[in-house]
């Protein structure tokens, strides 16, 4: 899929990306998939009944979604090859959760000009989007978002769930062996100004 300057010209700034980066590192996060992110997002996709759920880690670069429904193993692919779990930063609507750091409903794509015109609709025929950031103190990490093929009323129930499956998952990676033991150490404060 080719960048179009349009899309550049709507897309926020990412400022934290280096700090989000480290912070990531020391939490053992990487850019591979997860199992435990796997079964996350199928849950998440089963409750909401969705076509594509995910745990997105949005590096400085690229998106890449450690936590997929369907999954690799899912689709027949290899996990470590699949291509479906590497997105561009400027394509999807998780930039959106992470630039505002609060969730974020689109119940129709197309209601919205500059999310209309996003490759997702054509890429994968998005049509709606619920997204919830990952917090860890006051950064953003990543997402925790689904998307489905039909307009959907989100409402505010659906807002309060992606939001607690969020929190929900950032109390699990805080529980993991390496972060419980001291190995992660503290959680980030945002610079000021940011």
């Amino acid at each position: 899929m080719s960048f179009s300057p349009a899309f550049r010209l709507v897309t926020p700034i990412d400022k934290n990306a280096q700090i989000r980066a480290a912070r990531l590192q020391e939490l053992g996060i990487r850019e591979e998939p997860d199992p435990e992110f796997d079964d996350f997002a199928a849950a998440v996709a089963r409750d909401l009944d969705v076509a594509l759920a995910v745990v997105n880690i949005i590096g400085a670069e690229r998106q890449y979604f450690a936590g997929l429904y369907p999954s690799s193993h899912e689709r027949g692919v290899d996990p470590r090859a699949d291509p479906f779990r590497i997105m561009a930063c400027d394509h999807g609507y998780c930039i959106y959760v992470i630039a505002r750091n609060h969730a974020l409903a689109l119940d129709e794509v197309m209601d919205y000009h500059i999310f209309a015109g996003n490759p997702v609709v054509e890429a994968i025929g998005a049509r709606s989007y619920l997204g919830a950031p990952l917090i860890d103190g006051t950064l953003a990490l990543g997402t925790v978002a689904v998307v489905d093929t039909r307009p959907r009323n989100w409402g505010a129930e659906g807002v309060a769930y992606i939001k607690a499956r969020a929190a929900e998952l950032m109390e699990k990676i805080e529980q993991r062996p390496s972060v419980r033991n001291g190995h992660a150490g503290r959680p980030h404060a945002m610079p000021h100004g940011t």
